[in-house]
């Protein structure tokens, strides 16, 4: 068969999985990724393990994939979105550890800049509110610190930039690029031109030849060299997105008003918005979807983004409250209710609608009667109640849910899909792939390499496996208000 290809490198961790023409899955490999937390507020990765977890996933299934005579058409690239890298693209060398988007050590400069009244033209540019979740205040803080100073050729770029640049040979001739629905997150891209706005380069003070040139996120980006990755020596990338916008291309969102949930290490809510700059809605983001270059327009998407969700969940397995993050429902299931606990996931800040970043995470309402049974339960319906606060604020803005298409880990809880459809008051529908993000990747690289010639044909692949309609939101609708009270403490 010929395949393609899709590399996702997450938050948590980096998978690669082979797909057929009809987006079934072939053949997979996941690493977990290391997690640096050196001070509260702060998270980093290790680019170099990031790179080093690309290869090794990308070796095993192309190994197995053509020992079983399978052809590999094209690879398709999907990655954490704000998460920023400071290197020396002559020498290779990193400045220190990449600052992930759930880091919080820029909020004293927006702050700052907020004073200076710099936020509505940040708005109007980049279509992001300034809050230290986006690259260009990750940037900055390396430069306020003379990191790049020793540099001879000193580059920012997001997961896609540096994995690209890696896997074509690095500095042996690596090519350095992106594509908008990774530049749109940094606050450095104007979404009307979808290039590097002058304005905002000059404010955060990064130079043009620090960041990499922006592509349509179908294309010819690169082709993967044999010295880096022997298996796959010649395969051409030809597709790039952020996760999120990835996960809406997987889930098949193609018409406006069509909207996603992903629960991953956060949760994130994307509607497709068309081809036109959308208006600005409180609390939410405008942002790139895609653009298709020769296969159709650009499309534009309004997002929600909580940075706590699958995290949380994490946090929980590795405190002992279970074995395997995957048992955290049959435990929520052990109790009969929360009895009075809420679960206030902001461990780094709170995202849409809020945009605090001096949140921080909270457990109210313990008693003595209080197990693990009950805190499961309560982390389980927080994570309904973050997406039921972006649900309120897409209706509030004006955009009709119609049904949430839903993936990630998280996803697989029948409870939390359940508590969702009433929360939201919307049909709920798990996707037949929870690897949504994956599964995008796929789709936009097969663009370029063929296998698909139209919107229409990656529509008719995708179905879901189960639907979730609202019931009686009396109980819901009592919890979700005592949960915004204990957001209020948090």
């Amino acid at each position: 068969m010929e395949l393609i290809l899709a590399l996702d490198a997450g938050t948590s961790g980096v998978r690669t999985v082979a797909f057929d023409r009809d987006l079934g899955v072939v053949d997979e490999a996941y690493l977990e990724l290391t997690q640096y937390f050196p001070a509260p507020g702060e998270v980093e990765h290790d680019p170099l393990e990031i790179a080093q977890l690309a290869v090794s996933t990308l070796r095993d299934v192309a190994s197995r994939v053509r020992d079983a005579g399978h052809h590999i058409a094209a690879l398709g690239l999907t990655n954490q979105r704000e998460t920023t890298v400071g290197f020396d693209r002559e020498r290779g060398d990193v400045f220190q550890r990449a600052i992930v988007w759930q880091d919080r050590r820029g909020a004293a400069l927006c702050r700052e800049l907020d004073e200076q009244g710099h936020g509505d033209a940040i708005r109007a540019t980049t279509g992001l509110v300034l809050d230290s979740y986006f690259s260009a205040t990750k940037m900055k803080w390396m430069l306020d610190r003379g990191l790049a100073e020793r540099a001879l050729r000193p580059s920012f770029s997001t997961i896609d930039s540096w994995l690209l640049w890696t896997l074509s040979g690095g500095v042996e001739g690596g090519v350095f690029v992106t594509e908008p629905s990774n530049a749109s997150r940094t606050l450095l891209m104007d979404l009307a031109t979808l290039d590097w706005s002058p304005a905002m380069m000059t404010l955060f003070g990064v130079s043009r030849s620090m960041l990499a040139d922006v592509l349509p996120s179908s294309g010819q980006f690169a082709v993967v060299s044999g010295d880096v990755v022997a298996e796959l020596a010649g395969v051409p990338v030809t597709g790039v997105l952020g996760d999120q916008q990835s996960a809406l291309f997987g889930q098949a969102c193609f018409t406006p008003g069509q909207v996603k949930a992903t629960y991953g290490t956060g949760a994130f809510l994307l509607a497709n918005a068309g081809d036109t700059v959308p208006s600005v809605v409180n609390g939410l983001l405008s942002t790139v979807g895609w653009d298709l270059g020769a296969f159709g327009s650009t499309t534009y998407a309004l997002e929600g983004s909580a940075f706590v969700a699958g995290a949380a969940v994490q946090w929980l397995r590795d405190l002992g409250f279970m074995k395997a993050s995957s048992d955290l429902e049959s435990l929520a299931l052990s109790a009969n209710d929360s009895a009075g606990v809420q679960f206030v996931p902001a461990f780094t800040g709170l995202g849409s609608p809020f945009w605090d970043p001096d949140a921080r995470g909270a457990i109210t309402g313990l008693s003595r009667g209080v197990g693990k049974g009950e805190i499961a339960r309560a982390l389980v319906e927080s994570l309904a109640y973050q997406v039921r606060a972006m649900t309120d604020a897409f209706r509030g803005g004006g955009l009709e849910l119609k049904e949430l298409r839903a993936d990630g880990g998280a996803a697989a809880m029948d409870l939390l899909l359940q508590l969702q459809a009433t929360n939201s008051r919307v049909d709920v529908l798990r996707s037949s792939t929870l690897e949504a993000t994956a599964r995008g990747a796929a789709s936009v690289a097969g663009f370029e390499a063929g296998l698909w010639s139209s919107l229409d044909e990656l529509s008719e692949r995708w179905r879901d496996v189960a639907r979730f309609h609202p019931e009686n939101p009396v109980t819901v609708d009592a919890g979700y208000e005592v949960w915004r009270r204990a957001l209020e403490r948090a």
